[in-house]
């Protein structure tokens, strides 16, 4: 074990993610307490920033849709200009918290509505946030409910296109 409470291994994968960000192959993503409205110092994410890449290091596979459409949005917000965050409120975490000076998102993917349970799941951490700012659930639905308590629903490619 090494300093800090990383193995070895966890160190070295830290310094690869990190020169593959330096490449610009890897974006990193930090996590926002939004209640506390603070940056935290764990559990970020890596998104790649092109999908091919990761498709031929990987194979492409179709169970892996929900990533993929997960780092499509990043990408997307990151090419409209917003500073992005993985958001956390309680225990629950909020896709995407994009900022631009004056303007405030707070995103879920997923990709389908349809199911109860999966709608509860998306719907909960956006509920639980407290500001009025707009909030939205991206999917590939094309047969949706518009507004959920006034949280958007929009069809992932329509918002792509927008």
């Amino acid at each position: 074990m090494g300093g800090k409470g990383k193995n070895i291994a966890g160190k070295t994968i830290d310094k690869y993610i990190a020169m593959l960000r330096s490449a610009f192959i890897f974006y990193s993503v930090g996590r926002y307490d939004i209640k506390g409205k603070q940056l935290l110092k764990t559990l970020g994410k890596n998104y790649i920033i092109d999908i091919g890449f990761r498709n031929m290091l990987l194979g492409y596979r179709d169970v892996d849709r929900g990533h993929i459409i997960e780092n499509i949005v990043f990408l997307e917000l990151i090419r409209r200009d917003y500073h992005v965050y993985i958001g956390k409120v309680g225990e629950t975490e909020v896709d995407f918290v994009a900022e631009k000076p004056d303007d405030k998102l707070y995103i879920q993917v997923t990709e389908s509505m349809q199911s109860m349970e999966t709608r509860e799941r998306e719907l909960r951490p956006l509920r639980m946030i407290p500001d009025n700012y707009e909030k939205i659930v991206l999917s590939m639905d094309r047969n949706y409910i518009n507004s959920y308590d006034g949280i958007k629903s929009l069809n992932l490619i329509d918002w792509l296109l927008s």
